[in-house]
């Protein structure tokens, strides 16, 4: 290679990698969305110096893409929590892959093979896998299986000059081949759906020499074995965690058939006009296939069967890159049931493997046809104005992904009829404390999807927040009729009872959880609190207990069993607990003023009055430590102070009959 031409591959190199920058700028500036938070931000398996063991041996998500999951470890020690560092990750490995299929398409002397790497960088329908941190297995995956694809490519080739060369192989074919191995389990464990890649390799040797033969058909089976095994794991992980026993709604195996058709031509549809793209599209019925939609498998067969006729030519091409399409798009057509065709039959990131086999036809296709002296000026304008275009849809895209308001905004916007969406755009409105807008979105989604019980018991949430008990409660039933291991929804309900005083009933509803969950300190305080209410002070103690011995430093708990000792004439014992729950957190206004209380009637009330001044101090409308301020007071002779203290307790709470009773009391001792 010249020095120009390097330079002019540099060039090339240096457009590929200066559009993805441009194209992604708006995201890489923006926050965890969706489900980015429960698989990076906020996983305890990242955070977990010791994660990698059980990454590998004890997956506990819905997916087991342990190789993907290693690199956000890997990750988590360089970035932590700021999602910056995760966004170019993905960026650069999305930037690799359009560098690796554009050597592999110019190795298989494709004309406009650097277009082809470039429409990978240009087009929409990348946008989500880019963007969106969780599908950094999407980019992982892929950046892997092209390396595998060169280095078979490497290997293939220096087979077939050994062949044609009639002497024996050497050990750098052999050393391609598990080279290109190696980086297909990679590519496995980073994503299943790279599976079919066995298949491309098969569907690649035909194209290559016209036939399938035997040593062919024996180079594929160790790929086949490796699919086979890591295939079957994640069909388990899909039935038994993602889905775990629900029916996703995919009908019989006609309605299976019918649908997977139209998700391929949905697909190449959203490829050639990348418009109203969307994060979840509505869902076409599946209930009984109608004959029309089969078609898109009949139009396959037809385009196959004329492609056939021309292999000879033109054909061939076309067969591989179509060929290559569908079988790398088929696990995730919904022939095989999966847990997000409960939302809907189509993804962009489903295409995002499948996509170069359409960019490489596209850029085979235009460069030939800009062979020809005639059209060459009109084919490279139009290839210009088409990646200007394209570019501008995917920048415009890239940035719904800025945060998750943003991206569930336009999520509902462009498919009203989503209950997902209006779901999680209700979460966005709550965590901003706009509850009658997040009432609004989940009353919708209920609407659309009445079995949803995370709708259900978010609905119930909101209201809760919003004073509104009973419904709460009702929506906490409904949630847990609708999946009766729901623990969250069990959980909310506990609390809601136990806020309406039916302590009964949610001393009930916390056993069934900490039967389930017996280590969360939180739940145990809770059964305290409601136990105590209930007039079970010994109980209750032995729960606070049991959630300190959890949680040594959970200061609610310290202040919970406090009042539980002190209630029980046991000040001795309760002072400690109080002062601790102070200590681990200074501004608990009520842990001050009921130390201070304590401390005034255990014989130590200049100290009591210190600490009930200090709990003012952070909370000037604190009736109650007004009106214990202003008995110490009293106590001590201070009785012009006691009366000030008492009146403000009045104020805040008038109709207390108590402190009347002590202001009384201190404005005779003042003569009044």
């Amino acid at each position: 290679m010249t020095a120009n031409s390097r330079i002019a591959e540099a060039l090339r190199a240096a457009v590929i990698v200066l559009a993805g920058l441009w194209i992604y700028f708006p995201a890489l500036r923006g926050d965890w969305v969706w489900d980015d938070i429960t698989e990076v931000a906020q996983n305890p398996v990242l955070e977990d110096p010791a994660g990698l063991r059980s990454i590998w041996t004890a997956a506990k998500g819905a997916d087991y893409f342990p190789l993907k999951t290693t690199l956000q470890w890997l990750e988590w020690r360089a970035w932590g929590p700021h999602p910056l560092g995760y966004h170019l990750a993905t960026l650069a490995l999305h930037l690799l892959s359009a560098l690796l299929f554009w050597r592999l398409l110019a190795r298989w002397g494709v004309r406009w093979a650097w277009v082809g790497g470039l429409l990978l960088v240009l087009h929409p329908l990348a946008v989500e896998s880019v963007a969106w941190i969780a599908e950094t297995k999407n980019t992982l995956s892929l950046a892997l299986a092209l390396l595998a694809l060169h280095a078979y490519v490497s290997f293939d080739e220096r087979a077939s000059a050994v062949k044609t060369a009639r002497r024996s192989p050497n050990g750098e074919g052999r050393a391609f081949y598990w080279l290109s191995l190696l980086c297909f389990l990679a590519a496995l464990l980073s994503k299943t759906t790279v599976a079919m890649f066995p298949v491309i390799l098969l569907l690649y040797a035909w194209w290559r020499r016209g036939r399938v033969g035997g040593s062919d058909l024996g180079a594929s089976v160790p790929f086949f074995a490796l699919s086979l095994g890591l295939g079957l794991v994640t069909v388990w992980f899909q039935e038994h965690r993602a889905m775990a026993g629900a029916d996703v709604g995919a009908g019989g195996l006609g309605s299976r058939i019918a649908g997977s058709g139209l998700a391929v031509a949905f697909y190449i549809g959203k490829f050639v006009w990348p418009s109203a793209l969307m994060p979840n599209y509505p869902r076409w019925s599946m209930a009984s296939p109608r004959p029309w939609e089969f078609l898109p498998w009949l139009g396959l067969i037809a385009l196959a069967a004329l492609c056939w006729s021309r292999r000879a030519g033109w054909g061939r091409h076309v067969l591989f890159g179509i060929g290559a399409f569908v079988i790398s798009i088929a696990p995730v057509l919904g022939l095989v049931p999966m847990a997000y065709l409960r939302i809907s039959w189509v993804a962009d990131h489903f295409a995002y493997f499948p996509m170069p086999a359409l960019a490489g036809l596209a850029a085979a296709g235009a460069g030939s046809l800009a062979a020809r002296r005639p059209l060459r000026a009109p084919v490279i304008a139009a290839a210009a104005a088409a990646g200007l275009v394209l570019a501008g849809v995917s920048r415009s895209y890239a940035r719904i992904f800025r945060d998750d308001d943003a991206f569930w905004s336009y999520a509902v916007a462009e498919n009203p009829a989503s209950w997902l969406a209006h779901n999680d755009l209700g979460l966005v409105r709550a965590q901003a404390g706009r509850w009658p807008e997040a009432i609004a979105h989940y009353e919708e989604a209920i609407r659309l999807n009445p079995g949803f019980a995370e709708a259900h018991n978010n609905l119930g949430a909101a209201l809760a927040v919003s004073g509104r008990l009973p419904l709460a409660i009702g929506q906490f039933v409904e949630a847990l009729r609708l999946q009766p291991h729901y623990l969250q929804a069990r959980i909310d309900l506990a609390n809601a009872l136990a806020q309406s005083g039916r302590f009964p009933e949610a001393i009930e509803q916390y056993g069934q959880v900490l039967r389930r969950e017996p280590g969360s300190a939180e739940l145990h305080g809770h059964l305290g609190f409601a136990l105590s209410e209930s007039g079970r002070p010994s109980e209750a103690v032995a729960q606070y207990e049991e959630a300190l011995r959890l949680d040594p430093n959970f200061a609610e708990a310290h202040y919970r069993l406090g009042n539980a000792l002190g209630n029980a004439g046991r000040l001795a014992e309760a002072i400690p607990h109080y002062e601790r729950a102070v200590r681990l957190n200074p501004a608990f206004a009520e842990a001050r003023a009921n130390l201070g209380l304590a401390l005034a009637r255990g014989g130590r009330p200049t100290d009591g009055i210190a600490e009930l001044r200090e709990a003012l101090r952070l909370r000037p409308d604190y009736a109650e430590a007004h009106a214990y301020l202003g008995l110490v007071l009293a106590q001590t002779g201070q009785f012009s102070e006691a009366v000030r203290e008492d009146q403000a307790a009045l104020r805040l709470d008038p109709g207390n009959a108590d402190v009347r009773y002590n202001l009384a009391s201190a404005s005779r001792a003042l003569g009044r």
